[in-house]
C-alpha cells in the first residue's frame, strides 16, 4: 500500500500551516504591552498607531489566498529552496519563511523565469483557488528542455475570472513586461502608455505596492498618492493596495489637491483650454510679481536715542537681487526683513556697537521695517489675485502681453465679475490658477512618489499642480493617447511629462491585451486612424468566439432592445455594465426600473445578489466588467463638443468589456464603425 501523500493534499496542509502561522503572528502583535516602553503620551499614541496598523496589514482575507505560486530553485543560488510566493511573508514561530513576499527578490523568477531563462527555476507551480480554498495546481519545468512552453491554464482562468466586487490585485499574473514597469527604482519617473485591458493601473498600483516594500523607510517619511480621475474609479481600486497589505497610501483627485475655494461654476470648453494652457503660469508669475515696488524713499529706523538711515539706493539694491533670484514670492518677501536689518547692523557696527542676533532679529521686527516690507513686497493672496486677473479687463492686460492674444484674454473675462473670493463662481479651471499662485507665493509640499492614473486628459496646468506634489520625489504616469476625452487631451507623452517637470521620465508601452476579449478590442481600434493616427492597436491575447454582438432595433424599441440585451448579459456569471451617453441615462434608468431591473451607479460595489451598473460614458473610463451592453454608439459621440473627442469617448465605453459586448442602436452606426454589423 502507497503512503505517498497526494500533492494537493500536501499544499492544502501547506496552506492551513501558513494561515495559522500568520493568526500567530497577529496574535503576536495583539499581545504587545506598550505601557513600559514609552516615555510619554505622545510616543504611546504613536506605537499604538503603528501597531494598530500592523494588525490590520496581518488581516487574513478568507477569499484572498495566502500565497498563488511556488518556486523549487535547482542549484546555482538558492541550492533546493522551495518557496512558496504571496501578497505577504508569513514566518513560522521559528521565524523562517512560509510564504515569500511578491516583491522579494527570491520571488522575482516567478514572473521572469522562462524555458529560455529558467533563471536556476526547476519548477514553477501556480494554485488555483475557488473561494479560498485551493482546488488545482498546475506545474512548469522549466529545465526540462523535452518539456513544451505553453500557456498556463490557470493563469488564463485566473485573468479571465468574473469580476465582481471593486478592482482585484493582479499580484498572481503579472507578466514580465509588466513586472519590469512594476519593480523599477524609486529614483526615476515611469510613463506607461497601455491601451484598453494592458493592466496599466494595475501595474500603478503594484509598482506603489513594491516601492513601498523596497523603500519603506523613506516612503513612510515622505508620502505616498494615488490620484485618479474621478471618486467612482477610486473607489474602485481602493482595495488593491490593501488586499497586499499597504494601508498607508492616500487616494485623491486632481480636484481635491487644487480645492482651495469651493467649485459652483463651469466654463465653456474653449476657456477651460485657455486656462489649463502652461501659458497661463508665466501671466500669473507676472502678476504675482507686479506688487513689487521699487523704492523712492531711504527708510529711517529709530533705536532707542540713534536714528539709522539705509538709502533708497540700497534698498533698491536689495529688492532687485530678490527679484533677480526668482525665489518664491513669500520667500523674498521673509528675507527682506532681514537684508534691512543686516545694512542697519552695518551702520552699527560702523559706528563703533557690537550688536548680535537678536539685535537683528529685533530690527527686522521694527516698525518702520515692517512697514517699509509691506509697501515694497506686500502680501499676495492666490485666490485674490486670480480673481482680479478674471474680473479686471485692464490688469490681465498688463500681465497677458505678448502671451495671450486678445480674444484668448476676452475668453478669460468673466461677464459679470464676482465682488469676492467667497461669492465667485470658480470652476474647476479656475482652482488651478488658484494652485499655481498659491505655488508661486509658497513651496507646494512634495511627496516621496505620486501615481497619475488616466493621465492623458489632464491639462498643461493640472500637470503642473501634479508634478509640484513630487518635485523632489518620482512618479508613475499611466495613460492611453487614445482614451484622451477632454478638448485639452495630451496629444504626447513627451509634452506632458515635460508640463510635469519630469521630461527625463522612461515613456514604456503595454500592447499586450489581457482583458478586452480579441473580437472586441479589434472592433474598437476601427477607430485608432480617426482619433489616435498612429497609435499601435492592442493585440489581445484572449480569443473569445461570440463575444461581439451588434443589434438594430428602431427608435421606439430602443430601450426595450438595451432592458432585454441586460437581461440576457445577467444570464452569465460576473458583473455587467450597461454605458450610455449622458442624456441618454435619465430614460434608460426608468426602462430599467419599469423592468423590476435594479441597478447600481458608478462607484457603488456590486455584489452577487447586485450586478447591474449604469454607466454615464462620461465615468466609464477605468472601469471594467464582465459584460457590457452599449447603447447607441452615435449618441455618445454626439455628447461631446467635437468629433474627435466623441470618437474616443466611444472607444473607451467599447473597450471596458472582460468577456462580452452587446452593442444595441437605433440611430446608423459612426462610419468609422459601420463596417462591421
Amino acid at each position: 500500500m502507497s503512503t505517498s501523500v497526494d500533492p494537493l493534499a500536501r499544499e492544502r496542509a501547506h496552506l492551513a500551516d501558513s494561515r495559522a502561522a500568520l493568526r500567530a503572528m497577529r496574535e503576536d502583535v495583539e499581545a504587545l504591552d506598550i505601557k513600559d516602553v514609552t516615555a510619554n503620551w505622545v510616543n504611546s499614541l504613536v506605537l499604538g498607531r503603528q501597531i494598530e496598523e500592523r494588525i490590520k496589514a496581518l488581516a487574513d482575507l478568507s477569499h484572498t489566498p495566502l500565497f498563488f505560486g511556488r518556486l523549487d530553485y535547482l542549484h546555482t543560488t538558492q541550492e533546493g529552496q522551495r518557496f512558496y510566493i504571496g501578497r505577504r511573508h508569513v514566518h513560522d514561530a521559528d521565524g523562517d519563511p512560509m510564504v515569500i513576499d511578491w516583491r522579494a527578490p527570491v520571488s522575482q523568477p516567478f514572473y521572469r523565469a522562462s524555458k529560455k531563462d529558467p533563471q536556476d527555476v526547476g519548477l514553477r507551480r501556480r494554485f488555483g483557488y475557488t473561494g479560498g480554498e485551493l482546488t488545482a495546481y498546475e506545474d512548469e519545468h522549466l529545465s526540462d528542455p523535452a518539456e513544451q512552453e505553453r500557456t498556463s491554464r490557470l493563469l488564463q482562468a485566473e485573468i479571465e475570472r468574473p469580476r465582481v466586487g471593486p478592482m482585484r490585485d493582479i499580484v498572481a499574473t503579472i507578466q514580465p513586461e509588466q513586472d519590469e514597469i512594476v519593480r523599477s527604482g524609486l529614483g526615476g519617473t515611469v510613463c506607461v502608455q497601455g491601451g484598453p485591458g494592458t493592466g496599466k493601473t494595475a501595474v500603478g498600483l503594484h509598482r506603489v505596492a513594491y516601492l513601498l516594500y523596497a523603500h519603506r523607510d523613506r516612503l513612510a517619511r515622505t508620502g505616498t498618492l494615488v490620484i485618479g480621475p474621478n471618486r467612482s474609479f477610486l473607489h474602485y481600486i481602493e482595495q488593491v493596495l490593501p488586499a497586499l497589505g499597504e494601508l498607508e497610501v492616500q487616494q485623491a483627485t486632481v480636484d481635491d489637491l487644487v480645492a482651495h475655494v469651493e467649485v459652483r461654476g463651469t466654463d465653456e470648453a474653449a476657456t477651460a483650454t485657455v486656462k489649463g494652457d502652461a501659458r497661463m503660469a508665466e501671466v500669473l508669475r507676472r502678476a504675482v510679481r507686479s506688487h513689487v515696488t521699487l523704492p523712492t524713499e531711504p527708510l529711517m529706523v529709530v533705536r532707542g536715542s540713534r536714528r539709522w538711515r539705509v538709502p533708497a539706493y540700497e534698498l533698491e539694491e536689495m529688492v532687485r537681487e530678490l527679484l533677480d533670484r526668482d525665489i518664491r514670492y513669500g520667500a523674498a518677501r521673509d528675507a527682506l526683513p532681514q537684508r534691512i536689518a543686516h545694512a542697519v547692523l552695518v551702520r552699527m557696527e560702523q559706528a563703533g556697537e557690537a550688536p548680535d542676533d537678536r539685535v537683528q532679529d529685533s530690527v527686522a521686527r521694527n516698525t518702520a521695517v515692517k512697514a517699509a516690507v509691506k509697501a515694497l513686497w506686500p502680501p499676495v493672496d492666490p485666490a485674490k489675485l486670480v480673481l482680479r486677473l478674471l474680473s479686471d479687463a485692464e490688469f490681465l492686460a498688463a500681465h497677458a502681453a505678448g502671451i495671450l492674444t486678445e480674444d484668448e484674454q476676452k475668453r478669460l473675462l468673466w461677464a459679470k465679475p464676482a465682488r469676492s473670493v467667497k461669492s465667485a463662481q470658480w470652476s474647476a479651471a479656475d482652482t488651478v490658477l488658484i494652485d499655481e499662485a498659491k505655488d508661486l507665493v509658497e513651496r507646494t509640499h512634495s511627496l516621496g512618489h505620486v501615481v497619475l492614473d488616466e493621465a492623458q486628459d489632464l491639462s498643461p496646468m493640472q500637470y503642473r499642480a501634479v508634478g509640484r506634489r513630487c518635485t523632489t520625489g518620482s512618479a508613475t504616469i499611466l495613460g492611453d493617447l487614445a482614451q484622451g476625452t477632454t478638448p485639452w487631451a495630451t496629444e504626447s507623452w513627451a509634452q506632458a511629462l515635460t508640463h510635469l517637470g519630469k521630461p527625463e521620465a522612461v515613456v514604456e508601452e503595454l500592447t499586450a491585451g489581457f482583458r478586452v476579449p480579441r473580437e472586441v478590442i479589434a472592433y474598437a481600434s476601427l477607430l485608432l486612424p480617426y482619433m489616435s493616427p498612429g497609435l499601435a492597436a492592442v493585440e489581445s491575447v484572449r480569443e473569445n468566439p461570440g463575444s461581439l454582438s451588434i443589434r438594430h432595433r428602431e427608435p421606439a424599441e430602443l430601450d426595450a432592445g438595451v432592458v432585454a440585451a441586460c437581461v440576457e448579459s445577467l444570464e452569465h456569471e460576473g458583473s455587467i455594465g450597461l454605458i450610455a451617453a449622458d442624456a441618454r441615462i435619465a430614460p434608460l434608468a426608468e426602462a430599467l426600473t419599469a423592468a423590476g431591473l435594479t441597478y447600481l451607479s458608478p462607484g457603488e460595489e456590486t455584489t452577487a445578489e447586485s450586478r447591474l451598473t449604469l454607466v454615464p460614458a462620461s465615468l466609464a473610463k477605468g472601469l471594467e466588467y464582465d459584460y457590457v451592453v452599449l447603447d447607441d454608439p452615435a449618441a455618445v459621440v454626439d455628447g461631446e463638443p467635437d468629433e474627435r473627442t466623441g470618437l474616443r469617448r466611444l472607444y473607451v465605453a467599447l473597450t471596458r468589456a472582460v468577456s462580452g459586448l452587446t452593442v444595441v442602436h437605433s440611430s446608423p452606426l459612426p462610419p468609422q464603425l459601420d463596417s462591421v454589423g
